[in-house]
């Protein structure tokens, strides 16, 4: 079912049926003198768990501020639902930020909140509710997330690190949006932790049909919950498919990445290219 009640116009056909929700062309970033993206185009596809990596430093969280609308950028054009963010009015803003959820980096829980009021933060914000409605739905977020109710009154500070990434999506969740966007979901958690975090993210898309553009480093979330990756490097997309199209892409930081040895215990070597070749 399209998440959209628009009718679709020819552009959307040839895109097919609304499919790319997320389309960045020639998108060029710089700070001061300095280019962090140059003519970089990417598109997201509704309904997709997107992983996006690349090397420390090379601008993946800043295209997602960029798409968010938190950087400036020097050239291109980003559209979000058919958008253009930077130039559209500030209702048609309003509606675009209400389709949207954010997991920033570390959670970035509001210390002085509790769990319960940090989830309804974007509530206050964009919905014209009662306060016991609002309580309910962050309730129910709880729930969405596998956390249990104990945890409502409890302050970040008292959390532990899983639950308070559980708490940050809960509250990306909060205005049920269209695409979530992670960043660095899975850092600093357990290897039990983490593979947790993945499965939930993987069932949350298939239940509320949702869209996940994930920036990561975690190969195991790649293999395990991605269905395409996108590779940052030389300041634009390098590649973008499924995970036998890294395996096969010729390029240093790409090859090294999904062939060391890190690499090596998380990817079935049927999944290889040699193990392929060597089978003919």
């Amino acid at each position: 079912m399209p998440l959209s009640d628009s009718k679709p116009t020819a552009r959307d056909e040839a895109r097919g049926q609304h499919d790319v929700i997320i389309e960045a062309r020639d998108v060029t970033v710089r700070f001061g003198s300095k280019a962090i993206l140059e003519n970089l185009s990417l598109d997201v596809r509704r309904g997709e768990i997107l992983g996006f990596v690349g090397p420390s430093g090379a601008g993946k969280s800043v295209l997602l501020r960029t798409i968010l609308g938190l950087n400036r950028k020097q050239g291109g054009t980003i559209e979000v639902f058919g958008t253009n963010y930077e130039t559209a009015t500030q209702a048609r803003r309003l509606d675009v930020e209400r389709r949207w959820g954010v997991l920033f980096q570390h959670g970035a829980l509001f210390s002085s909140l509790t769990v319960l009021e940090n989830i309804e933060v974007p509530m206050r914000e964009y919905l014209d509710i009662s306060p016991a409605l609002r309580h309910e739905l962050a309730r129910l977020k709880l729930d969405l997330v596998g956390l249990a109710q104990d945890a409502a009154g409890k302050f970040p500070s008292e959390l532990s690190g899983g639950m308070i990434k559980r708490v940050a999506l809960a509250r990306a969740l909060a205005l049920d949006p269209d695409i979530v966007f992670l960043d660095e979901p899975t850092s600093g958690l357990d290897p039990i932790g983490a593979a947790d975090f993945d499965q939930l993210i993987m069932t949350l898309r298939d239940t509320l049909g949702l869209t996940v553009y994930m920036v990561t480093h975690d190969l195991d979330s790649l293999f395990q919950a991605c269905d395409r990756i996108a590779v940052l490097g030389d300041r634009k997309v390098l590649v973008e498919g499924p995970l036998e199209t890294m395996l096969t892409f010729d390029h240093p930081w790409v090859k090294s990445y999904f062939h060391g040895k890190r690499a090596r215990t998380i990817v079935p070597p049927e999944t290889t290219p040699s193990t392929s070749q060597g089978a003919n």
